[in-house]
């Protein structure tokens, strides 16, 4: 996975883009709002919601929509539509697995945009549960690249991390946690004093299919497009992301 950081670096320049930000606003308020609908508006009680909201302000996200978006959650805005989480599976191009973690109020919607998007480019919806075993749900934690990877190495290890891996250039360096210590070890590395960009659960395959560079970069193109639908608010695949696959997917993106 050398080009996973690589990848996460072109899809956070994509999110700051001002033409993106309305969006991306859009699918972290539908977050905000199911947290706070799970645990409540308390963000000393609720975990999750103040990992969310720590993506919002990182996002610029004005303080009004946060405060909008919590009220939904919390049922205090009665006329909001209900925000339902789904994992969809699938498969694209060359028979990579995927999994398609969707946010909406519009199942229906939802549905027939993953589809239309998923047979344009090679790929099939899949049913429940054909996907799914391949992956394992973990604690994935973003460190800036500018942090000494020695001394993050140290204090992620220290602190109970599964994996450590450096980042090259710009891109982050990755901690991966069981889910149940994610933010454990978040904790840990702040009262280090290192800096969390993010932290997030994730979908991890048991096994990667490495394809050849031009194939890869097919599948990239959908994820990619996949990740632009409003409702889409991450695609985890098996795909084994080489630098090479994501440096000539950036090309052809431009």
């Amino acid at each position: 996975m050398s080009g996973h950081s690589h990848w996460s670096t072109i899809r956070r320049k994509k999110e700051a883009n001002d033409s993106k930000r309305g969006a991306v606003f859009t699918k972290i308020a539908r977050e905000i709002a199911i947290a706070a609908r799970e645990g409540g508006g308390d963000t000393d009680s609720n975990i999750r919601l103040r990992m969310v909201l720590d993506k919002a302000r990182a996002a610029g996200m004005p303080k009004d929509n946060i405060k909008r978006a919590i009220r939904r959650g919390t049922g205090e805005d009665k006329d909001a539509a209900e925000i339902l989480e789904i994992m969809y599976e699938g498969y694209g191009p060359n028979g990579v697995a995927l999994l398609i973690d969707v946010v909406t109020d519009n199942r229906n919607r939802s549905v027939a945009a993953l589809r239309h998007a998923l047979t344009r480019q090679g790929g099939n919806m899949g049913d429940p549960g054909s996907v799914a075993w391949q992956f394992d749900r973990q604690g994935l934690i973003s460190v800036p690249a500018n942090i000494d990877f020695d001394t993050l190495f140290e204090a992620a290890v220290e602190a109970g991390a599964a994996d450590v891996i450096q980042g090259k250039g710009e891109d982050d360096h990755e901690i991966y946690t069981e889910a149940s210590d994610m933010h454990a070890v978040s904790e840990s590395l702040k009262e280090a004093g290192i800096e969390v960009r993010e932290i997030d659960l994730i979908m991890k395959p048991q096994n990667e299919l490495t394809l050849e560079v031009k194939q890869a970069v097919q599948v990239l193109k959908l994820i990619d497009n996949l990740e632009e639908l409003d409702d889409v608010r991450r695609v985890f695949s098996n795909l084994d992301v080489t630098e090479e696959a994501v440096m000539a997917f950036a090309a052809t993106a431009g």
